[in-house]
Formats: C-alpha cells, structure tokens, sequence
C-alpha cells in the first residue's frame, strides 16, 4: 500500500499533542479546595476533559450553586496558567513526526481555551505550526465543524488534501461533519471504543506512525 498524500495536518491538542492531564488535574483540584468543595479523583477529572474548559468546570464543581461559574472560571484560571506547564510534554514521537512533515502544513484545532493552547505551544514549540485555534475563538467547539472550516479556509488548503488527528470522538465526529479525513489516535484520553464506532479513516497507536501513513 502506498501512503496517502496530505496537504495539511489539523491537530487536536490535548491527548493528541500533548500529555497534559496531570496539569489539568491539579489546577482543578487546586481551585475545588480554594472554592472550599471537595477535591475529585484525577481518573474523573480526565473524564471530563475534551469539552472545552466550561464543562470541565461545570463538571467539576457540581451542582454545588454556592459557587458561580465566573468564580470558578477565575481561580481555575490562575491556577492553571501557573501549572500548564509543570508537566505538560509532547508525547514521545510527537516532534519526531512534526519535523518530519516539515514541508506539510499544519495547524492546532482545539476546544481549549486559546489563551491556555498559546501559553503551552509557546513553551512546547509553537514554530511547528502555521495556524491555531481554540475553544473560544468564535467558530464553535468540535464535534462542530466551524474551526476546521476555517483553518482550511485561511491556509487555502481544500477538504480532500485534509487530515484531522485526534483522540475523541468529538475530533473524529468533527471532522467527517468538515468533509475531512480523520486519523484517531490510541495512546491520547479518548475511549478507544467509542473512537472506532465513529469510524475514523486511520488508527494508530503510536505518533510515529503518521509517517508511514501520509506523504
């Protein structure tokens, strides 16, 4: 079989890119106890991740209405720009299989919010990539289709010279609602059965593996 040409990489970030759901834990329990609630366990908060930063929240806290959701939106946020980076790492092969397609495009599509996604690529390497756009960008959260739409729009690049990589089935539902080709991925936080009942194009389990796919 020979590999699949490929225009432009749309990445999704956490669970994709990176390893980040030990800071994403701490920074919610760290706010839980500053709002007085009690603390979760880090496997339920890994469960509520994927949404966007609201409904971790919203999840998070509970149905505790002492608590506005502002409230917790602020603590939450000093907390996690202070920590987004304490663990926080490509995941192994990741920059391997960036450089590789050095002369691809490639873009971030990501519900978090961008102010979090900029802070991590700029420590991470945010050169590796032409476009980013998060969760409160104004084009809608994945399963949507809004942001691919618009990143392929501002890179000119079309739907079929397209590939979506992600780790949920928000990323997989996202970009077939695009027009798009996705590649899941089995090492990120998405539960790999929902991931195939949604019938990506590609599994794979390691980074790496992009360069055996895609040319």
């Amino acid at each position: 079989m020979g590999k699949t040409p490929v225009e432009l990489l749309i990445f999704d970030l956490d669970g994709t890119l990176i390893e980040s759901k030990w800071d994403i834990a701490t920074s919610v329990n760290l706010t839980l106890v500053e709002l007085g609630l009690p603390q979760r366990s880090l496997e339920e908060i890994f469960g509520f991740v994927g949404d966007g930063v609201k409904k971790l929240l919203r999840l998070s806290v509970g149905e505790d209405h002492r608590v506005s959701f502002d409230e917790a939106l602020r603590v939450f946020r000093g907390h996690y720009l202070a920590h987004c980076l304490d663990r926080t790492k490509f995941y192994p092969g990741i920059e391997a299989a960036l450089a590789h397609f050095t002369d691809k495009r490639k873009a971030v599509a990501t519900n978090k919010s961008i102010e979090y996604t900029e802070v991590i690529l700029k420590g991470l390497g945010a050169h590796y990539f032409q476009f980013v756009v998060g969760g409160d960008n104004g084009f809608g959260l994945k399963p949507e289709p809004g942001m691919l739409l618009h990143i392929m729009e501002r890179l000119n690049v079309p739907k079929e010279g397209t590939v979506l990589v992600g780790d949920s089935t928000n990323d997989i539902n996202g970009g077939h609602n695009a027009g798009i080709r996705v590649c899941a991925v089995g090492y990120g936080m998405g539960n790999r059965e929902k991931m195939v009942a949604c019938q990506p194009d590609w599994f794979i389990e390691r980074p790496e593996q992009l360069m055996e796919i895609f040319e």
